[in-house]
């Protein structure tokens, strides 16, 4: 129950404490949850920027309508989906599965060229859609490991997205912004931590068949 205890300590924190900063081990194993994220095909169609930088965040939280924690919190971490996923992305991919395992191309090469045939009749608005649900995958991922690890977090879909790519120059390494989540400890005076969880009751959201 140690997990389920941690889920329950969770909340999304609206301000935390400024003079707390995230130890860099807490920072590595953020870096380490993110990249061992599942994703569709195993892809990783996305990219984390970490912003520990309190002039950049100022300029995220307007960019976020003005909202504190941004400004306040130990670091923001933006999940990125790639701008592009063609067929050298997908042909990288298999390269580092048959650099890792040692698997012969005879054995890869059909699922490869199948999947970029799919990936090439999609139209980008779909790749868009498919890539930014393998970042709410993520955002979970980040959110459950924050919680056993007791650092606070606040997920965020409420910025201005091109805001965050012209501040963050996301154009250069062909990302697009598609959430935030800022990272820390929470505040003494965040009135949101001494409020009790409100979740519908299990059996009202849970069918076992």
């Amino acid at each position: 129950m140690e997990s389920v205890d941690a889920l329950k300590w969770r909340y999304a924190a609206k301000k935390f404490d400024p003079e707390r900063l995230l130890p860099a081990g807490k920072i590595e194993l953020l870096k380490n949850a993110f990249n061992l994220t599942a994703t569709s095909y195993g892809l990783q169609p996305l990219r984390l920027v970490m912003v520990q930088n309190k002039d950049v965040q100022e300029k995220l939280m307007k960019a976020s309508y003005n909202q504190q924690q941004v400004n306040t919190a130990s670091h923001v971490l933006v999940i990125c989906i790639e701008r592009t996923v063609n067929k050298a992305f997908i042909e990288n991919y298999f390269k580092t599965v048959q650099d890792v395992r040692k698997t012969p191309d005879e054995i890869l090469h059909p699922f490869k060229e199948s999947l970029v045939g799919d990936f090439e009749q999609k139209p980008v608005s779909e790749v868009k859609i498919w890539a930014t649900h393998q970042a709410y995958l993520v955002l979970g991922t980040l959110l459950t490991v924050c919680a056993v690890e007791k650092i606070d977090s606040c997920p965020m879909e409420g910025f201005e997205p091109q805001e965050y790519n012209k501040i963050l120059e996301l154009e250069k390494y062909g990302l697009e912004a598609v959430l935030a989540l800022p990272v820390g400890y929470r505040a003494e005076d965040d009135l949101f931590a001494s409020l009790k969880k409100v979740r519908r009751p299990l059996e009202d959201t849970v069918i076992e068949i």
